[in-house]
């Protein structure tokens, strides 16, 4: 490491590493700290840096300039000016070092987020299996501010070249704005990227409505197959609106049969909020027909499977086979599990229900989520349309029949105002 006044002729001439070293420092005595580094594969060239002491009294090197594109004048006039700056307290690695302290997508996915949202979010599971299937691959290993809301847009564009459907990439892209929200909101990045991101919003919704043709033939299949168990399963759905899960999970200290309501417990329900689901006629007939009261903790049980203690008769966990060789029988191949929920609320609706009621037995937390149903009431916004046709009817008709009564009860009065003389006595 010599120390020498560096000229522009050594600039020019002299930048060269000795045989047998991969690099070497060329120090500048007129201005202490800045030197040139020339490495062997660079033979010629070198690059100005500026060594100092930060605040813990660390050695650092910041670079000033290639030789190539810094004059020596220019070099020495900014290290001193960086000089100056770190005598009050400035850091021209900070910056940097500050950026390099910044974790990666993946440390922050799992050492942080999953841990923060695991007691908070049921479908925790689901933006684990995001995260690794596409998003891990692309941005695991980059740190969370060299992640660009260009890199995300381009990378919620190209799902849809995967062939997933926009709403599955936007749950892609609602998840990655969640977790910067939450590396904002604990200082480890200054912005979140994908904030102004806009999503697909394509409406998916699919509901598959039955007749009542298509609705006898489900029934008939439900009361006569051997798969009793998933069958009575099915008509609880189909009488209660329930989710499946919030039925497989119902218990008899749920069931209030004396006021008619099944009683879903916060940790059942999607919501996360108790909620009472009235039980009409055929939810009742099902309850009596599991024949599982006063003999098993849940009410639907799989009478061919093991509890932990070797025991027969779990609760179900899943019906998904079974159901899909039910609707295959009632001849409704396309007939998803969820439907029957759907079903119901159309039962509701068409039956001169108003959507508050459909809100409330549903237990939907946001009102809009029950006016996907009001296109269903067709018969009550007839009747709605009607009571203005009366109205606007019997506006119509009120002056003629008030003109005939005015002429009725004045009596004298002639129909042009003049007066009739009165009859004598």
């Amino acid at each position: 490491m010599p120390v020498l006044k560096l000229t522009a002729e050594f600039i020019a001439g002299e930048l060269s590493c000795p045989a047998g070293k991969a690099r070497i420092e060329f120090c500048d005595s007129e201005v202490p700290g800045m030197y040139v580094e020339v490495r062997a594969t660079s033979p010629g060239q070198g690059t100005y840096y500026l060594r100092y002491k930060d605040a813990t009294q660390k050695t650092c090197h910041t670079k000033i300039g290639r030789t190539a594109d810094t004059a020596l004048p220019d070099a020495r006039r900014k290290a001193k000016q960086l000089k100056a700056e770190i005598v009050l307290g400035a850091d021209p690695r900070g910056q940097v070092k500050a950026q390099r302290a910044v974790i990666t997508w993946d440390n922050f996915f799992e050492n942080h987020y999953l841990p923060f949202v695991k007691p908070r979010k049921r479908s925790w599971v689901r933006d684990e299996q995001l995260h690794r299937l596409r998003i891990k691959p692309k941005f695991g290993g980059r740190r969370l501010n060299l992640i660009s809301r260009h890199d995300i847009q381009l990378f919620h564009t190209s799902l849809l070249d995967d062939r997933l459907s926009p709403a599955s990439a936007d749950h892609h892209l609602r998840l990655i704005k969640r977790c910067f929200n939450l590396a904002v909101d604990w200082d480890m990045v200054d912005k979140n990227p994908a904030e102004r991101i806009p999503l697909f919003r394509v409406d998916n919704q699919l509901e598959n409505y039955l007749d009542e043709t298509q609705l006898g033939n489900l029934l008939e299949v439900l009361r006569t197959d051997s798969a009793q168990g998933v069958c009575q399963i099915a008509l609880f759905l189909l009488s209660t609106g329930a989710r499946l899960n919030e039925a497989l999970q119902a218990t008899w200290n749920q069931i209030d049969r004396r006021n008619r309501v099944w009683r879903i417990p916060a940790t059942n329900s999607k919501s996360k909020r108790m909620r009472s689901v009235p039980l009409n006629d055929s939810a009742i007939e099902v309850l009596d027909a599991v024949g599982t009261e006063g003999k098993f903790e849940h009410v639907f049980i799989n009478h061919r499977r093991r509890n932990s203690d070797g025991s027969m008769g779990a609760p179900y966990t899943a019906v998904h086979k079974v159901w899909e060789k039910l609707r295959e029988k009632a001849g409704l191949p396309h007939l998803r599990i969820h439907d029957l929920r759907h079903q119901y609320a159309s039962l509701l609706v068409n039956a001169g229900r108003s959507l508050y009621e459909v809100q409330q037995v549903l237990g939907h937390s946001d009102p809009s989520v029950t006016t996907r149903y009001a296109h269903l009431s067709s018969k009550s916004l007839q009747d709605a349309a009607n009571s203005a046709s009366l109205v606007i009817q019997a506006a119509r008709k009120a002056p003629a029949t008030e003109a005939a009564e005015t002429e009725a009860v004045i009596p004298g009065v002639e129909a042009g105002g003049a007066e009739v003389p009165a009859e004598a006595g």
